[in-house]
């Protein structure tokens, strides 16, 4: 089984923000961050959960992805993204992210399992690390789905 740990941070909302991913496979481990300069918490959530599953590199195998976003894991544990996916994510926020993960999921097919966050989970915290470290690093990307969105006001 592959374990994907995630965590999304802002300094700010909107602000500073970045992501931190954990993939976990056997005794394999790969640390995934970045930051961008000007973006949502939640946006770093889902982005984290993308930017994990697009790192792997095969499918078949089970995957849990562990998330203390009940925005991302409520979102889809109780199927609330088919309905916005109907309705082409209207209204919604953070819709290219969506998007984005929609074929995802479809093709990887993980369980999502929600964790407290800063609650002594190890993997949890380190992504929290990675994240905070990556909003606060030089050189941030500009999130251009938030960045250059016309309907800002949705994230």
């Amino acid at each position: 089984m592959i374990k994907i740990y995630t965590d999304g941070s802002s300094r700010g909302n909107p602000g500073p923000g970045g992501y931190g991913v954990v993939l976990l496979y056997k005794d394999l481990r790969k640390e995934l961050a970045e930051g961008f300069r000007l973006t949502t918490n939640n946006r770093m959530e889902l982005l984290a959960v993308i930017r994990g599953l697009e790192a792997l590199k095969v499918e078949g195998l089970p995957i849990t992805i562990y998330s203390d976003s009940k925005y991302v894991v409520d979102a889809i544990q109780k199927g609330w993204i088919w309905g916005w996916q109907k309705k082409g994510f209207k209204n919604k926020k953070n819709p290219d992210l969506w998007q984005k993960y929609v074929p995802l999921h479809l093709r990887f097919k993980p369980k999502f399992h929600w964790v407290r966050g800063h609650d002594g989970n190890i993997e949890n915290e380190r992504c929290d690390q990675l994240a905070v470290a990556a909003a606060s690093g030089s050189g941030l990307k500009v999130d251009e789905g938030y960045e250059t969105a016309d309907n800002k006001g949705l994230f």
